[in-house]
C-alpha cells in the first residue's frame, strides 16, 4: 500500500497479484518498458509516453514527465503512513531533543551512552513492542545528555528516553 500525492490530490495505490488498485478502483491499463526510464503507456485507449526523470529516495519525491508535461509526486509507503498515524512524521524536520518512545515497550539494548555525539540515522535503542523489535534511530545530528531510562524498563507511549 502507497500513499501517493501530487498537486494537492492523494490517492491510496495497492499491487496485488499483478493488478494496480487506484482507491480500490481496478486501474486497467498496458505499459511497455522502451528503456531504463521510458514507457509506453495505453490507457483508455490513449497512447502515453511516460519518463522518470528523478528519483529521490530520501525525500520519496518522483518526477515524471507524461507526454511532456512534469509531474511531481510525493510517495509514501506502509511504514511512513504508519509513523504519520504515530504522530512521528515530522521528527525529521525537527531539532533534536529528545527522543519518546513511539509506543509502549520494553527497552532491551540502549546503543548510547551520556556525551555521545550522534547523527542522523544512528541507531540509540531497541525497544520490542507487540513481539517485535523496533531500532529507535537518531532523527538528526547531536548530543546524548541524558538517558532516562535503563535496559528491561518497560516505558509508555510519549515517554521520554534520550535527551539532548
Amino acid at each position: 500500500m502507497y500513499k501517493v500525492t501530487t498537486r494537492n490530490k492523494q490517492v491510496e495505490v495497492n499491487f496485488k497479484d499483478g493488478a494496480v488498485t487506484l482507491d480500490g478502483t481496478l486501474f486497467d491499463w498496458d505499459i511497455s518498458q522502451i528503456d531504463d526510464s521510458q514507457f509506453h503507456v495505453i490507457k483508455d485507449d490513449r497512447s502515453y509516453t511516460m519518463e522518470v526523470i528523478k528519483i529521490d529516495y530520501e525525500s520519496k519525491m518522483v518526477v515524471l514527465s507524461v507526454n511532456g508535461k512534469k509531474y511531481e509526486i510525493s510517495v509514501k509507503d506502509k511504514l511512513d503512513v504508519l509513523l504519520e498515524k504515530l504522530g512521528m512524521d515530522k521528527v525529521a524536520g525537527s531539532e533534536l531533543n529528545e527522543i519518546k518512545a513511539p509506543m509502549p515497550g520494553l527497552i532491551l539494548a540502549i546503543n548510547v551512552k551520556e556525551g555521545d555525539l550522534v547523527k542522523k540515522g544512528d541507531p540509540l535503542l531497541i525497544l520490542e513492542a507487540m513481539k517485535m523489535e523496533n531500532v529507535i534511530k537518531a532523527p538528526g545530528d547531536g548530543e546524548v545528555k541524558q538517558i532516562k531510562a535503563k535496559v528491561a524498563d518497560s516505558v509508555e507511549k510519549n515517554e521520554v528516553i534520550i535527551q539532548f
